[in-house]
């Protein structure tokens, strides 16, 4: 096997040997040191061997001696392989980039996959990353991964857990998000419970403190709902005893029925855009995240111009992307001209964005009943939204300085 591979390295060529005397070069191969075996007889006046490459250029001139020709039949071995491509510059070329691929590129990032984040993007994570040198076309060997991860963990507090693996070319990068710690609340801070909005009160959850309103009553915006100050009652048959005041944090859920108002408007004529048909594409290589303009500095000839980007990104067979893309910037041609906007589309996309911003506002509460009003003016579409809803008004207000008792 040894020997073998030693042949294969060097190079070995079969012989065919024929003439009157073929036994006598074999005589004068092992009188002149060259190396031959496997010895096949075709008949009595031709053979076959192999001898080593070296051996192939004196083997001629000793068949001559005994009036035999040496031809070869066969030829196998790097030194061949290699020769083959003595004038093929292409492949040259390809075979040399594919030797330095494998061993330098090989020792590069060329992709950092991210995983096992949810709330967190892979666009803000592969940015800190890059802030502390882990991107694509940097050197493996080179990189601290332990400094890296303390790093990016102080940037990014949502993350409580890192590790960075390096696989080759590929950097594998996994996290887990942090738990978010529930919202404590310091009882030391005492104050009231108030009416964020006015409304009528419908209903009241008093947890702490004492209620200042009841189910029923007209609030306004401000007004006390849920008292800090407690006044302690004494026994029922105890003379009247005075116990005096506790201050606490007032807690407690109120509900109330309230009325909101919101309006949005709309121009009916508005500028739309019309293309030329001019356009213009200037394409770029992106390759280990650096760009390469082919436009150089040419400029942008259109007043007003619309810019569509394109991006082809090189995969492998499995679907891993490379960091290699080719990506084409289409700038097309536009002028504007005055459109008269539809007046039913109009006013049910300003109906509908009230309505978002009507249940943004009230969270957990509801709508009970909706009425809209439109008026046109000036040009203007304008809607306006009533509504009558159910929800919660109560938020808490601490004390500014010391309450008496």
């Amino acid at each position: 096997m040894l020997r073998r591979t030693v042949n294969f390295f060097r190079g070995s060529v079969r012989l065919e040997v024929s003439g009157a005397f073929p036994e006598r070069f074999l005589n004068l191969c092992a009188q002149n040191g060259v190396v031959f075996w496997a010895v096949e007889w075709q008949d009595e006046h031709c053979l076959r061997l192999t001898v080593t490459r070296s051996g192939a250029r004196r083997a001629a001139p000793l068949a001559e001696k005994v009036m035999c020709t040496a031809v070869p039949a066969r030829t196998s071995g790097v030194p061949f392989f290699l020769g083959r491509f003595r004038r093929r510059y292409a492949l040259l070329a390809g075979l040399a980039l594919s030797l330095l691929a494998v061993c330098v590129f090989s020792r590069f990032v060329l992709t950092v996959d991210v995983q096992g984040n949810q709330n967190v993007s892979t666009a803000e994570i592969l940015t800190a990353l890059r802030r502390q040198g882990l991107r694509p076309g940097v050197y493996g060997p080179g990189l601290d991964e332990q400094q890296i991860i303390n790093e990016t963990l102080l940037q990014l507090p949502e993350l409580s857990w890192m590790s960075v693996n390096l696989y080759g070319t590929r950097a594998e990068v996994l996290v887990r998000e942090a738990v978010p710690k529930p919202e404590l609340v310091d009882e030391t801070v005492l104050g009231d419970v108030v009416a964020e909005s006015g409304g009528i009160i419908t209903h009241m959850e008093v947890l702490e403190g004492e209620a200042a309103r009841a189910e029923g009553d007209t609030v306004v915006a401000g007004e006390v709902l849920i008292s800090g100050n407690v006044k302690l009652e004494g026994p029922k048959y105890g003379g009247g005893v005075d116990l005096g005041w506790q201050q606490v944090r007032a807690a407690g859920r109120i509900w109330a029925r309230t009325w909101r108002t919101l309006t949005a408007e709309i121009p009916l004529q508005v500028q739309v855009k019309e293309l030329t048909g001019e356009e213009q594409s200037r394409w770029s290589l992106i390759f280990l995240g650096q760009r390469l303009n082919f436009w150089g500095k040419s400029g942008i000839s259109y007043e007003q111009y619309d810019k569509i980007n394109t991006t082809w990104t090189a995969r492998l067979p499995s679907g891993r992307e490379m960091p290699l893309a080719l990506s084409r910037e289409t700038l097309r041609e536009y002028t504007t001209a005055a459109a008269q906007v539809d007046r039913a589309a109009a006013e049910q996309l300003l109906r509908d964005r009230l309505a978002e911003a009507l249940a943004l506002q009230l969270g957990d509460g509801e709508a009970v009943r909706t009425d809209y009003t439109v008026r046109e003016r000036n040009g203007v579409l304008e809607v306006t939204l009533l509504a009558e809803c159910r929800e919660e008004i109560g938020r808490f207000v601490p004390w500014e300085g010391v309450q008496p008792q």
